[in-house]
């Protein structure tokens, strides 16, 4: 009884400080902050990671460009934002020489700027190759008399060959989507919030309180993390569909938001709500062709943005329901 009277506690205890809209760091002096500060843009590959491969360019160069583009627009609408990017260059991300590295120095950008929101920019592909292949089908049969058998028992027999042909298929998927970590991989993505130094009670509920961590090992912090972990993932999917629904109105083909099986290692190491936005497929020559132009990018970057511009709204409407 006295274990579940303590849990009750401390559970009403973390809620209530999520309530907090400010704490005081000296008599009459209050610190208050933005609810998003720092956005993190991420381009992913770089370097000898190359990532799909369309029949005019690499994915990572693509991402480059876009990710390089959408914290410019992101500026520009909002100078009071901070942009941070885990390359800016054809290079692996903190010039890391493995992917293990690679994938590690971005979560580490990420959780060292103490991002409020985690942006992958990719490009997709299909399994088959780009822009199209052949498929080889059975258009009828011819009679061939071949030999079978061995020694005295060796034979004529005839058999039926199958004639075949070549049919060219064009690569045709296209279309966007956006992933957000692996619900299952929860307990990677608290490792992540607790590494964060800048998650705090402010990040969990928008409001402009920063409020000293608990001791990680103990029960208030486990829980406090489950609480953001939940919170994120809910900012997550809420961005998500909105940068969805943005790429449909302007008449892409929208896949939705997903998750992978397996998770997503660089939105499940970083502790802060974190998406990855497929932005096309670039084994499809069209498509390919879009995302590469600059009125591609522009639309691209401008679908983002429209629906960062909501997710804020949103965003900032609750911190503001949360301040004195």
């Amino acid at each position: 009884m006295n274990k579940v009277l303590a849990f009750s506690y401390i559970t009403i205890s973390i809620i209530t400080l999520s309530g907090f809209n400010y704490i005081k760091k000296d008599k009459g002096d209050l610190k208050k902050r933005a609810a998003i500060e720092t956005i993190v843009i991420d381009p992913g590959h770089g370097g000898k990671f190359t990532g799909t491969h369309g029949l005019i360019s690499a994915e990572k160069n693509v991402n480059l460009q876009v990710a390089l583009k959408l914290g410019e627009a992101i500026k520009e609408a909002f100078p009071e934002i901070n942009i941070v990017y885990t390359r800016t260059t054809d290079a692996c991300s903190g010039n890391a020489t493995n992917l293990r590295d690679d994938l590690q120095n971005r979560a580490r950008i990420a959780n060292e700027a103490k991002g409020d929101l985690f942006i992958s920019i990719h490009s997709n592909a299909t399994p088959q190759p780009a822009g199209g292949y052949y498929v080889k089908r059975v258009i009828g049969y011819k009679k061939r008399t071949v030999m079978v058998g061995k020694g005295k028992k060796r034979r004529k027999k005839v058999i039926s060959q199958p004639i075949y042909e070549s049919d060219w298929v064009k690569n045709t998927r296209i279309g966007t989507e956006t992933y957000v970590w692996k619900a299952a991989k929860w307990e990677d993505k608290m490792n992540a919030i607790n590494r964060n130094e800048r998650v705090s009670v402010d990040n969990m509920e928008d409001s402009a309180a920063e409020v000293s961590a608990f001791d990680s090992d103990s029960p208030e912090q486990m829980i406090r993390t489950q609480l953001y972990e939940k919170k994120f993932f809910q900012k997550s999917f809420t961005f998500s569909s909105m940068v969805e629904e943005e790429f449909k109105n302007s008449g892409r083909v929208s896949y939705g938001v997903k998750q992978r099986d397996v998770g997503i290692q660089v939105l499940q190491a970083t502790g802060m709500p974190s998406v990855l936005i497929e932005i096309g497929f670039l084994t499809n020559k069209e498509e390919e062709e879009y995302l590469n132009s600059n009125e591609g990018q522009a639309e691209v970057v401008s679908n983002i943005v429209a629906a960062f511009k909501k997710y804020k709204l949103s965003i900032d409407k609750k911190h503001a329901s949360l301040l004195p």
